[in-house]
C-alpha cells in the first residue's frame, strides 16, 4: 500500500470540498492511504516537511505532466510520498530546495483548497492508469 501525506496550510470550511475529498480518499482506499498534515503557517510547514523521505513539492515554476507521465513517476517514486501546497505566497525556498521535484497542476492559479481536491483526483487517476481501468479515457 502506498502511504501519502499531504502537508498544507489551513483547514478548509467548505463542506462541498470536504465531501468530495472524502469521495476520493474512498475511491483511492485499499491503495493510497491518505494522511493530512493541516499547518497554520510556513514555520511549521518547514518543519513537518524536514524529515519527508520523497517530497514533492506543488509549484506554480514546477513541470507540467500529463496524467500518464505522473502515474509513472508516482510508480517510480516507491510506496512512501508526502505532498506539498504552499498558502497564497506559494511555497518556501527551503521547501522547494528539499523537494525531490516539483509538479505544476497547471499555469492557472488555484486556491490551496481546491489544489487538494485536484491533487487527490490526479492521484487517483494515475493509479487507474497504472491499473488499466476505463476510468482515464
Amino acid at each position: 500500500m502506498i502511504k501519502a501525506t499531504i502537508h498544507t496550510i489551513g483547514k478548509s470550511k467548505e463542506t462541498w470540498l470536504n465531501d468530495a475529498l472524502s469521495e476520493y480518499e474512498k475511491r483511492l482506499q485499499g491503495r493510497v492511504q491518505i494522511k493530512w498534515s493541516l499547518v497554520s503557517d510556513d514555520p511549521e510547514l518547514i518543519k513537518q516537511t524536514a524529515l519527508e523521505p520523497y517530497l514533492i513539492a506543488l509549484d506554480v515554476q514546477g513541470s507540467l505532466l500529463s496524467s500518464e507521465t505522473l502515474s509513472q513517476k508516482l510508480v517510480q517514486a516507491g510506496s512512501r510520498l508526502a505532498f506539498v501546497i504552499g498558502g497564497a505566497s506559494g511555497l518556501p525556498p527551503e521547501i522547494l530546495a528539499k523537494a525531490k521535484w516539483r509538479w505544476s497542476l497547471s499555469p492557472l492559479t488555484f486556491t490551496h483548497q481546491m489544489t487538494r481536491l485536484i491533487l487527490l483526483e490526479q492521484l487517483y487517476r494515475a493509479y487507474e492508469i497504472e491499473r488499466k481501468s476505463p476510468y482515464h479515457k
